[in-house]
């Protein structure tokens, strides 16, 4: 009896529509079942959102790809448990290929690494893809067939779930590092407008592209160098070290005082 082929889950917050997504679920069909459910718009810098009051609507795109408008995290959620669009629960979820990098703390606000997380968050082992600008994105989707087949062979140190964060550079690739995460820094600001009818309104974040100084062994210098970046995510967000200053707020008193 033969085996069933795995079966993969694509999304991302760039919109169904977009061509590293298209790139992405195009090269996974060549060893996988592939669905994709995916935003009906672009939904980046959306984080973790997820859309608890208001209906959200579907529809099919083509055989294997659905649009939901709603955020990443709204899709990833349909996907699982809706229970019509997957055909069994998926052997992993990929997500990407973003356009533009999530490096450093772009992870907290990146929709794509959001619906990649929220998979690993119900336990399905899950990667999260973006290209620098100017990047190649056929070489990218080419990298992330191979980092996918690996993550599917693979038994997860002490059963936990993986949640990978991979981003490829935006000149000619040396090869792929395991890292962490780097330190970008983004010219904050907001600025008011007027709109048309002489409201004011926000806008948000500063002009110029984010810059980052050098730090060993992280996304950023992987990238800077050439080399694609995967680095791993951690799930759970409890610090032990401080689990004493949340004792003393608490109202316990300090060891060796009555």
């Amino acid at each position: 009896m033969s085996t069933p082929r795995p079966l993969i889950l694509v999304s991302n917050d760039d919109g169904v529509s977009a061509p590293g997504n298209i790139a992405l679920r195009a090269v996974l069909t060549s060893f996988a079942d592939v669905i994709t459910v995916a935003p009906l718009h672009e939904q980046s810098g959306k984080s973790h959102a997820i859309s608890l009051n208001r209906p959200l609507r579907h529809q099919r795109v083509e055989p294997g790809v659905y649009a939901v408008d709603g955020t990443p995290v709204d899709c990833v959620y349909v996907a699982l448990f809706h229970g019509e669009l997957l055909p069994r629960r998926p052997d992993v979820v990929v997500a990407g290929i973003n356009h533009g990098s999530n490096l450093g703390g772009d992870v907290y606000y990146s929709g794509t690494v959001a619906a990649a997380r929220e998979a690993a968050l119900r336990g399905i082992p899950s990667i999260a893809f973006s290209l620098l600008p100017g990047g190649n994105m056929a070489e990218a989707a080419v990298h992330a067939r191979s980092m996918t087949q690996k993550l599917l062979g693979m038994t997860p140190p002490d059963d936990q779930t993986v949640l990978l964060n991979v981003n490829f550079p935006a000149t000619e690739l040396r090869g792929v590092r395991a890292t962490k995460l780097g330190v970008r820094q983004y010219a904050e600001a907001v600025e008011v407008r007027q709109d048309p009818r002489g409201r004011d309104y926000f806008w948000l974040g500063g002009p110029g592209d984010p810059h980052h100084e050098p730090v060993p062994g992280s996304d950023t210098e992987a990238v800077d160098e050439g080399y694609a970046s995967v680095t791993p995510l951690r799930l759970g967000h409890v610090l032990p070290d401080h689990l004493g200053v949340a004792a003393l707020i608490a109202g316990a008193r300090p060891k060796g005082r009555t």
